[in-house]
């Protein structure tokens, strides 16, 4: 590992040295056979960039002066905003036992890592776990129709039971008619 980071080392500290000289390009200038064997041919001219460099630009950048050809607007920002506000975040769930600072501190004092039996749910085996999910389920799938089917028989129990009621209320009413009509009838004169 040292071995590497030497060698990249060397090579990256090398490559600056070379590059920097003092002179004209080998390209640009007339130079011995001798001296172009010492000095490495470049795949740039330092005298063309010098060169482009100094002249000034023939046109400046295009667009830099142009106006935008859109707009954008936002009609429906009110009916958004409405709808955004229609939103509560504030209720996520349950309230945390302790409140949601006591909760953050023991997540604090407590992580997860280092204290797994601390955490919520630790303290029951796979197979007690399996029985909460299950009840769980069932209280949400299967609590809410037991309910409501308990409460519609007691329902329908209480109207059959009101019109037997009415049914007997209407029968003795009408036989007590039934015998106070003859009486009344007679007594006119």
């Amino acid at each position: 590992m040292r071995v590497t980071a030497l060698l990249v080392t060397a090579i990256l500290t090398s490559v600056p040295a070379l590059a920097w000289q003092d002179g004209p390009s080998p390209a640009s200038s007339e130079s011995s056979p001798s001296k172009d064997a010492a000095q490495p041919t470049l795949p740039v001219s330092l005298a063309k960039i010098r060169e482009a460099l100094a002249e000034a630009p023939a046109e400046p950048l295009k667009g830099l002066n142009e106006q935008p050809h859109f707009r954008v607007e936002i009609q429906e920002w009110q009916k958004f905003k409405t709808m955004l506000d229609t939103l509560k975040f504030d209720s996520g769930g349950p309230p945390v036992p302790g409140g949601i600072y006591g909760y953050e501190q023991q997540q604090r004092l407590f992580p997860k890592a280092d204290n797994p039996l601390v955490q919520p749910y630790a303290a029951f085996s796979q197979g007690e776990l399996l029985q909460v999910m299950i009840t769980t389920l069932m209280a949400k799938y299967f609590a809410g129709r037991v309910v409501n089917w308990v409460t519609t028989e007691e329902r329908a129990r209480a109207e059959a039971e009101a019109r037997k009621e009415v049914a007997r209320a209407m029968d003795e009413f009408w036989a007590w008619r039934a015998q106070a009509q003859p009486q009344s009838t007679t007594g006119k004169p």
